[in-house]
């Protein structure tokens, strides 16, 4: 589920203001040897944490549907991870990597909410759009400043993006077939003759009381 937000990003970080821009999109860890390596303008999108959104973790079972909304199966509703990405612009001028950044708040502000007809299949299949937060309040336990220090590098201006998406949980169970009779009544005497007689059919929830004979 993962490397499909990753193709979602790329997708995204070459569209809107930078749609035709030429802008080589990369995943790598942004260390001084893949810094040194640069030779075009590029966009680093490097997921540094990984974490359960715990607070919208779910109970009970979510109803699988076919095509006619019949339910087929049963499965444990999705489980909500935040995937945070750092978003860094490279280039030899710092005035042009600005450009860049700006660019890139103003290609993701407006799409905040990912529906499933913008997902990939697999994210699709769930029915449940996809969250962006750009530039928001760092509350990882991690700083910035530590983030780089890991990689080797030189603090530089960022983009903190979090992506809210939902991992599917696993098995499925089968849902048995739909009730389509009401609730059948059998009636017996005090002599233990049962009363087989017709109309003793009822729709659920309105059973008739048995009747005793003397």
């Amino acid at each position: 589920m993962i490397h499909e937000v990753d193709e979602v990003l790329k997708g995204l970080l070459t569209s809107g203001a930078l749609t035709g821009s030429g802008i080589e999109v990369s995943l790598d860890a942004p260390t001084r040897d893949w810094a040194a390596r640069r030779n075009a303008p590029t966009l680093n999108a490097y997921l540094y944490d990984i974490r359960e959104e715990v607070s919208r973790r779910e109970r009970g079972t979510v109803p699988v549907t076919d095509g006619s909304g019949q339910v087929v199966k049963r499965r444990m509703p999705p489980r909500w991870f935040r995937l945070s990405y750092l978003v860094t612009a490279w280039t030899r001028q710092p005035q042009d990597e600005h450009r860049l950044l700006s660019a890139c708040i103003a290609t993701l502000l407006p799409r905040e909410i990912l529906p499933p007809g913008e997902l990939p299949p697999t994210l699709a299949s769930l029915g449940l759009s996809v969250s962006l937060s750009v530039a928001g309040t760092q509350t990882e336990s991690r700083s910035l400043a530590e983030i780089w220090s890991a990689l080797g590098g030189e603090l530089k201006p960022s983009l903190d993006l979090v992506v809210l998406v939902p991992f599917p949980s696993y098995p499925e169970y089968d849902a048995g077939p739909p009730v389509t009779e009401g609730a059948v009544v059998r009636v017996r005497s005090v002599d233990g003759v049962q009363d087989d007689a017709p109309g003793r059919h009822h729709r659920p929830h309105h059973v008739e009381r048995g009747r005793r004979t003397r």
